[in-house]
């Protein structure tokens, strides 16, 4: 199949997706290693437009032959990729933590890149899952599937809005709020799974709520001339003290 103008219906359809509200079902991924790391995870893809058809043969059928423009169109990107797919998205409810020993909660998280990057460091750390608390941004965005580097397929993810829905989840967790003054330094602090490490946004930290819901809390010990860190790089620094401990 070829398609090659940019006012075909499926590439008007194709377009949609880089808006949020037309993304109830399927998003949009970009370039042969997104692709190629959905494909391999098992994510269902429905079709892909792309300039080397050789590349891809592992989706034969699926392959639509295009042009530049086409691809320029549909992309997100400044520089359009050689590939771009459309995808079924992959959703998880709250058994997936039936058993999980280490979970990231993130409270109304916005920051696209913030929130593909710790997806991809819990994928480093071995967390079991991620909930996504609050008003989050939106998994499937592009920006996020392109941070996560293939690794938002790698790890289940849970939506819940609802603070009693989540207290009740949780409630045998040890809850661990990650706090600029907090009870525990990192450098001392060992967690008991299994475990709840709950992030704030960089705008407004933890909420109370969640401040108060949480069994321990902990904080990253650095120099005074520093007033906080990156949300993601945080996250790094903490995850690889609680993979270590997991270790111990």
């Amino acid at each position: 199949m070829e398609i090659t103008s940019v006012n075909n219906d499926l590439v008007k359809q194709t377009v949609k997706l880089q808006q949020k509200k037309y993304r109830t079902e399927k998003f949009l991924l970009e370039g042969f290693k997104v692709i190629d790391e959905a494909y391999k995870s098992g994510i269902e893809i429905d079709y892909v437009f792309c300039k080397n058809p050789e590349q891809y043969g592992f989706l034969k059928e699926k392959l639509i032959l295009t042009n530049d423009a086409v691809l320029k169109k549909i992309s997100t990107t400044d520089t359009a990729p050689d590939a771009v797919a459309v995808a079924r998205k992959r959703i998880y409810d709250k058994s997936v933590l039936k058993d999980a020993k280490t979970v990231v909660l993130l409270e109304n998280i916005k920051d696209l890149g913030n929130l593909g990057t710790i997806l991809r460091t819990c994928c480093a750390f071995n967390v079991d899952a991620v909930v996504l608390f609050g008003e989050s941004a939106d998994l499937y965005n592009p920006k996020c599937v392109r941070s996560s580097v293939g690794n938002l397929w790698k790890i289940p993810v849970v939506e819940i809005k609802d603070f009693d829905e989540l207290s009740e989840t949780f409630k045998s967790f040890s809850r661990i709020a990650t706090l600029p003054r907090a009870n525990n330094l990192l450098n001392n602090f060992i967690p008991k799974r299994p475990c709840l490490v709950m992030f704030g946004s960089e705008a407004d930290g933890l909420s109370q709520d969640l401040i108060n819901f949480a069994t321990d809390s902990v904080k990253i010990e650095m120099s005074d001339s520093v007033e906080s860190l990156n949300l993601s790089i945080s996250c790094a620094v903490i995850l690889y003290k609680v993979y270590k401990c997991n270790e111990m």
